[in-house]
C-alpha cells in the first residue's frame, strides 16, 4: 500500500512538472504584437460578433423554439462556473502560474493581469468548450462547418495560458469539464423542447 502511494505521488509529481515546462514553452512564445492580441482576444466581448451571428442561427433553425436553446446555453455556463470556480478552485487551491513562488520571474505577464489565486481547473476553457459542444450538438446536423467553434474555444483557451493564468492541465481539465457541462445542457434542452411540444395548447 505505502509503495503504491509512493508510486502515485511521483507520478504525480512527473504530471505536474510536464505541465509547468509545457507551460513555460507556451507562455514564453510572445511578442508585443500577440501581448495585445491576446489581451484582446481573452476578453468576452472582442467575440460578441461571433455570439450575435450564433444568436442569428439558432433563431432561424428554431424559431420559437430557441428560448430553449439559450436557456440550454446558460444552463451550461451555470454548471461550468458551479463546477470550475465553486468546486474546483477553492477545493485543489492550487496557485496559478502568475501567483507560483517558485516561477517568479519565469512567467510572461502581460498588463500586470494575473487573475485570481487560484487556477484549476480554468472556468474559461469549461465556458467556451461547454457552449461549443452544445451549440455543435445543436446545430450539426444542418451547419457541417459548424465544427469551427472549437476553433474559439481553443484559441479563447489557449489566450489564458500566454497570458500567464493557467497552466496547460489546467485548460485540459476544463476544457473536459465544459465537454460534459455542453452535452448535459443538450440533454436537458432537448427534453424541454420535447415537453412542450407535447404539451396541450389552451383556447
Amino acid at each position: 500500500m505505502i509503495i503504491k502511494i509512493k508510486l502515485q505521488e511521483i507520478l504525480m509529481d512527473k504530471i505536474i512538472n510536464l505541465d509547468k515546462e509545457v507551460f513555460l514553452f507556451l507562455n514564453g512564445l510572445h511578442s508585443s504584437f500577440f501581448d495585445s492580441a491576446m489581451s484582446l482576444m481573452t476578453e468576452t466581448y472582442f467575440w460578441l460578433p461571433l455570439y450575435l451571428f450564433l444568436i442569428f442561427i439558432i433563431i432561424q433553425k428554431y424559431k420559437k423554439d430557441s428560448v430553449w436553446i439559450l436557456v440550454g446555453v446558460m444552463v451550461t455556463i451555470v454548471l461550468c462556473d458551479q463546477i470550475t470556480t465553486g468546486f474546483m478552485k477553492p477545493f485543489f487551491a492550487r496557485l496559478r502560474p502568475s501567483h507560483e513562488p517558485g516561477l517568479e520571474g519565469l512567467v510572461h505577464i502581460v498588463n500586470n493581469y494575473r487573475g485570481g489565486l487560484y487556477g484549476f481547473a480554468s472556468s474559461h476553457a469549461a465556458n467556451t468548450f461547454g457552449v461549443a459542444m452544445f451549440l455543435w450538438l445543436i446545430l450539426k446536423s444542418n451547419w457541417r462547418w459548424i465544427g469551427f467553434i472549437f476553433i474559439w474555444a481553443a484559441v479563447m483557451s489557449y489566450t489564458r495560458i500566454y497570458l500567464g493564468v493557467h497552466y496547460p492541465g489546467d485548460i485540459l481539465v476544463g476544457a473536459l469539464v465544459g465537454i460534459g457541462c455542453g452535452w448535459i445542457a443538450y440533454r436537458i434542452s432537448n427534453y424541454l423542447m420535447s415537453k412542450n411540444k407535447k404539451a396541450p395548447t389552451v383556447s
